[in-house]
């Protein structure tokens, strides 16, 4: 009834991360710092893969997609982000701040190449010999092909299902960007069933390619474990601890972020906050 009693919105506000406006000022240029520098150290990964011809095998052809995936989801939430820091008060449009979160969500592009990238370590280390014809430059571009393409259909489903609800007062988004959790507090229906339906989209896309990953690294690490070269054991190893750093964090975060249940977050938060109630209690003893 008290939702009932609600006046349905057609914008959300972000709220702002100071009232202060020197502080906004500052927030504004460290963010501002933060990504002229993303956006540069990618364009030039793009640049130099593009224009070195020494580059143009396909472990770099995919770190070069990889660099344009990030400059694509960084633009879609940082500069609104930024000119919230300069305005009074930030606000976006209902179906404005959906578009943002169907586009944000496209970062499942980045998550399909480097599943691809998992697969080319594979290729490159099990199976040397037959390395130019699995990665060959019709089958990188494909590959590159369908990671765009599925990355872009895969937030669609649940993108739709947001404009479905409708929303009430009070309309204020406590982020940066439009996250669908934090739509789905703003909503004067019942959410359950959309929720449902993005945790089961989020948990088999994710876990479908941790799995696919996975498997890439278990043949590796057996193959590698099989030569009889210590040095040759190290040069494996080399190739892949980069990419494999960035899974085990991406993965991470992706899985608590979006597979995880809000429960199951609430009781970390909850459990977080004790263990820090602890740790002061115990200092002020000492």
């Amino acid at each position: 009834m008290e939702r009932a009693n609600r006046t349905l919105v057609t914008q959300f506000i972000f709220m702002r991360f100071s009232n202060s406006p020197r502080l906004q000022l500052l927030f504004f240029s460290l963010f501002l710092l933060v990504y002229v520098l993303s956006m540069v150290g990618n364009g030039l990964i793009v640049l130099i893969v593009a224009l070195d011809g020494r580059l143009h095998a396909p472990m770099y052809f995919f770190i070069c997609t990889l660099s344009l995936v990030e400059l694509w989801y960084t633009t879609v939430t940082v500069p609104k982000m930024l000119a919230n820091f300069l305005s009074s008060q930030g606000v976006i449009s209902v179906p404005s701040c959906i578009t943002q979160d169907y586009f944000f969500f496209s970062l499942a592009t980045e998550l399909f190449f480097l599943t691809t990238m998992a697969y080319d370590r594979y290729a490159a280390i099990c199976r040397p010999l037959h390395y130019p014809l699995l990665l060959s430059p019709q089958t990188c571009g494909t590959l590159a092909g369908i990671c765009w393409c599925v990355g872009f259909l895969c937030p669609m489903f649940p993108s739709f299902l947001l404009t479905q609800i409708s929303f009430c007062t009070p309309n204020q988004i406590n982020h940066f960007f439009c996250d669908a959790d934090q739509i789905f507090r703003l909503s004067c229906t019942d959410t359950y069933a959309i929720q449902a339906v993005g945790y089961a989209f989020s948990t088999v896309i994710i876990l479908g390619a941790l799995v696919f990953t996975m498997a890439s690294y278990a043949h590796i690490l057996a193959t590698v474990l099989a030569m009889a070269s210590a040095a040759a054991r190290r040069k494996a190893f080399s190739t892949c601890t980069a990419h494999l750093s960035v899974v085990t964090i991406y993965f991470g975060t992706l899985i608590f972020m979006y597979v995880c249940p809000a429960d199951v977050k609430e009781a970390l938060k909850v459990l977080v906050s004790r263990m820090k109630k602890v740790y002061r209690s115990s200092r002020e003893k000492k």
